[in-house]
């Protein structure tokens, strides 16, 4: 079950993080400035927490910070759902469109971001620590 995520639930996010991004995890206390920062909204689902999301908004746009899913869950639909979610919170929040980058060979993520409509709109050279490089993805919003 989704729900908003807490300051409880930075453990079990910081954890997450290290097992689906490895030498790109954020930190516990990135973790918990992206959980409780302001103008951030986050969610996690399961118990314990096996997947989250977290977007920033800044005027008419919203940042897919992460979005991540505990290998096991993969497949479920859990990522589907949390990206609705979190695409209601942005417009509801008064967000035109939704921008995120993902490394350039996530065939999963793509996968999933094409399914909600995100458009590729620029590329990152080696991005990443590991010198892969990140696609960058916008979605424009639609007032529902």
């Amino acid at each position: 079950m989704i729900r908003v995520a807490t300051i409880e639930d930075v453990p079990a996010v910081t954890a997450l993080e290290a097992a689906v991004f490895g030498p790109d995890a954020w930190s516990a206390a990135s973790v918990t400035e992206e959980l409780t920062g302001p103008r951030r909204r986050a969610w996690v689902d399961g118990d314990p927490v096996s997947a989250y999301a977290v977007t920033a908004t800044a005027g008419d746009v919203a940042d897919l910070q992460r979005i991540a899913v505990d290998p096991s869950r993969r497949g479920t639909g859990v990522a589907s759902a949390l990206m609705t979610t979190l695409l209601d919170a942005a417009r509801s929040d008064g967000a035109a469109r939704v921008l995120l980058e993902v490394a350039a060979d996530n065939e999963a993520a793509l996968g999933l971001y094409a399914r909600h409509g995100f458009a590729e709109i620029d590329r990152r050279a080696a991005y990443y620590r590991d010198g892969r490089d990140a696609l960058v993805l916008s979605l424009e919003l639609t007032r529902e």
